[in-house]
């Protein structure tokens, strides 16, 4: 008794020493109507020396920097009297405290417009927010406790859907920065459906979709059926949920025409956020963002890369493993909409079609590893530069040079193992996701060796398609499942000049891409087009009906202006390069018994044979 008293009280006293250092904020929204938040960030037991406050640069789920700080104006600081405290600001985003007690409050005004996964946007009908994009935090604190309360009295309705944990005095609470970081809000008049789902342990948890949109809820209600067998497919393949914290996992969807769009995971949540009038009518065309993003409450929210431990939110996070975190995220969110009869084979097909396309013919593909592409996501991904790049030559998404990867890796274990990409991703939960150990790229080869019972075949696999450009035979693994990929337009000329603009009776030029007749003839992005063989040509249709008379190999005369001065080239002419997939059952041949069953085992429902362990 005297122990449990004693452990008790010891209890009682952190849970006091926890409460004295929360980090508390209180949001509201007077002149919402602008676009405009009035936030403070109580901070108690300050420590003497300066105080450093900051916005963060980066946000959870995106790998370039975004500037936040310039949302923040009218920053002020107080001591714990009401004190006017002197702010020095040393960055855009940083601001400093030299003189002040053991209590410090900051207030400031955020300006937010933009609804995304990454930005904040307040208006009457809603407070959408990221939170990177709309708090400050001190620096030195991220152990602490935060808590935030919402003033939102008379806004139509307004009530909040976030997965942080509601507190009797109806604030809402994080037990530390990162967790804090990663937890979305929206406070809105929205409507919602929720269901249950029983885990492998017995424990039963609640998915809720919350839906700021025109609809009314009976297509809430039927969406939500859509998202359950949606939710199922994804059971079948990691054979158990995650724990949710709290018991709780929420779909934040705003659907709204003039929103940005995105889609942007969290722990235990992802905020949608899509550019069409309403729901109803487009469900088939939404379902793909939900889909990505709640595989992401297995991969990457919990089955994590190294490389992005503990997230740093004061610059870029560059990470080697995007094209298994994103790219086979990227791959199963189509695939699965399929299994669960939501979208159809020839959808799925086509999806396949694209990623052979451009891990087969683009030159950031040909030329750079996944590993490469994953690193560039600090560049790439949402970034703000205005210069131009050359990233149409040196990049390919890791998204779809990931999903590209996950294709062939999954057709060729099907093939040559008897097993399936499911058995490898459920292989990486058991041993990095669940225990949430964060993995490197060389695990994931050592999970592949242990799976396949082939090491050479994960070591060769890795150093040819990982970290090197070799490429696998697509071709063949698609025909075991009966999908001919070929030439979509054998015999055509092709000029490589891409997307070509007409503006005022001339053909402008995009950025040609290396390899192609057009950049081997000199022709880059802004030349106008002015002559073909001699023949004058004014807009796209005109250079098409040109070329349709040359067969690959002729070469043709070119004259065009390089800043305003005419000059001429030769372009040789090869055959178009694209590729079609389509199944052997439209080109004539015949679809065997073999390729039937394979085909279905791919992409037929796996609900009923999922695993459980």
């Amino acid at each position: 008794m005297k122990k449990f008293i004693g452990t008790a009280i010891g209890s009682l006293l952190s849970l006091a020493a926890f409460a004295q250092n929360e980090i508390s904020y209180a949001v509201s929204f007077p002149n919402a109507i602008h676009h405009e938040a009035e936030i403070s960030m109580l901070i108690p037991n300050v420590p003497a020396a300066t105080l450093k406050v900051r916005m963060s640069r980066s946000s959870p789920g995106r790998y370039a920097t975004h500037e936040f700080g310039k949302n923040v104006y009218h920053l002020k600081a107080f001591d714990g009297a009401g004190k006017y405290l002197t702010v020095n600001q040393t960055a855009g985003d940083v601001y400093e405290i030299s003189n002040h007690g053991s209590s410090v409050k900051i207030t400031y005004t955020l300006f937010g417009n933009w609804i995304d996964g990454t930005y904040a946007g307040f208006d009457e009908t809603h407070a959408h927010m990221n939170i990177p994009a709309t708090f400050a935090y001190p620096i030195g604190m991220d152990n602490r406790p935060r808590v935030v309360k919402f003033n939102y009295t008379g806004k139509q309705n307004w009530k909040v859907a976030t997965q942080l944990k509601l507190q009797a005095d109806g604030s809402y609470f994080a037990p530390n920065l990162q967790y804090f970081m990663d937890s979305p809000i929206e406070i809105a008049d929205y409507k919602t459906a929720s269901w249950e789902v029983k885990n492998t342990d017995g424990k039963t948890q609640t998915i809720h979709l919350i839906s700021h949109a025109n609809d009314d809820q009976q297509t809430i209600d039927n969406y939500a059926g859509m998202l359950k067998k949606m939710v199922d497919e994804h059971l079948a393949v990691w054979g158990e949920f995650p724990t949710y914290d709290y018991g709780h996992y929420y779909f934040l969807e705003d659907v709204y025409p003039d929103n940005a769009g995105d889609g942007m995971e969290h722990r235990n949540s992802t905020s949608i956020v899509q550019r069409t009038p309403k729901i109803a009518g487009y469900e088939a065309n939404l379902l793909g963002t939900f889909s990505h993003e709640y595989f992401h409450s297995w991969n990457v929210e919990r089955l994590r890369p190294k490389t992005l431990e503990p997230f740093n939110f004061e610059h870029a996070n560059m990470s080697n493993e995007l094209w298994l975190a994103e790219g086979f995220t990227q791959y199963y969110g189509n695939l699965l909409l399929t299994r669960a009869g939501l979208k159809t084979e020839d959808n799925a097909i086509q999806t396949f079609n694209s990623l052979a396309n451009a891990v087969l013919l683009s030159p950031g593909a040909l030329n750079f590893s996944p590993v490469e592409a994953s690193r560039y996501a600090v560049f790439a991904d949402a970034g703000v530069a205005i210069d131009q790049t050359n990233k149409a030559n040196i990049f390919t998404s890791y998204y779809t040079y990931g999903a590209a990867t996950a294709l062939a890796l999954d057709l060729r274990l099907r093939a040559d193992f008897k097993l399936t990409l499911d058995d490898y991703m459920r292989a990486l939960w058991k041993a990095y996701g669940k225990p949430e150990i964060a993995y490197t790229i060389p695990d994931l080869e050592k999970t592949l060796a242990s799976l396949t019972k082939n090491p050479s075949f994960a070591a060769s696999f890795f150093k040819k398609y990982i970290y090197g450009t070799e490429k696998n035979d697509y071709a063949q693994l698609l025909l075991n499942a009966g999908l001919v990929l070929r030439k979509a337009k054998p015999g055509q000329a092709y000029t490589g000049f891409g997307n070509i603009a007409s503006v005022d009776d001339k053909v402008i030029l995009s950025q040609t891409l290396a390899g192609t007749p057009a950049y081997k003839a000199g022709l880059d992005i802004g030349d106008v087009l002015l002559t073909i063989n001699r023949v004058q040509v004014k807009n796209g249709p005109e250079v098409i009906k040109v070329i349709d008379d040359y067969k690959p190999g002729d070469t043709v005369d070119i004259t065009y202006l390089y800043r305003g001065v005419a000059k001429t080239t030769k372009l040789t002419l090869t055959e178009n390069p694209a590729l079609e997939l389509i199944s052997i059952e439209k080109t004539g041949g015949t679809l065997t018994p073999a390729m039937q069953n394979f085909r279905a085992s791919w992409l037929g429902s796996q609900v009923k044979s999922k695993t459980t362990n």
